[in-house]
């Protein structure tokens, strides 16, 4: 529907602190490690971890036959700005999708919710106006998949 925005979101329990998970978020060579879902590499171009700094990142697909990239024909790239940071708590982002295609444009923001819990801590994504180009099931499943990876990296550390 033309002029609707979505909202995505995904949670999950990693047996971790909330410190640990907030600084494998706002280390760029931990976040490359584990931000990209599987089938695809992280690569942090660019990275200011603070209100107001920006980055760029560049996730390409292990096979690009089956999702083609926005970006190129083998890659998305992420680019935009830290919103808010909050120690042990919370990560707001914007996202943009540089694409020819006018279905992945606007920014999405990304609001990261680190809540302790008994068993380590509740990490929740709420993602606020994703672009149409991505769907519902692919980003349900990408979001899903990096929060396991995040859980992998923190849990084995």
């Amino acid at each position: 529907m033309p002029g609707s925005t979505r909202t995505d979101t995904a949670s999950r329990v990693i047996r971790a602190s909330p410190g640990a998970i907030y600084n494998a978020f706002v280390d760029a060579a931990s976040l490359a490690r584990w931000l990209a879902p599987q089938g695809m590499q992280a690569r942090v171009e660019h990275f200011e971890p603070h209100a107001g700094g920006s980055y760029r990142i560049v996730l390409t697909y292990d096979d690009p036959a089956g999702a083609p990239g926005k970006a190129t024909a083998d890659s998305d790239v992420a680019e935009g700005r830290f919103l808010d940071l909050v120690p042990c708590e919370r990560i707001v982002w914007e996202v943009s999708f540089p694409s020819d295609d006018p279905a992945f444009a606007g920014t999405m923001t990304m609001v990261w919710q680190l809540v302790g819990v008994r068993d380590g801590t509740e990490v929740t994504i709420h993602c606020e106006n994703v672009p149409a180009g991505i769907s519902k099931q692919d980003h349900d499943v990408g979001l899903r998949s990096t929060l396991e990876n995040l859980a992998h990296f923190v849990e084995t550390a």
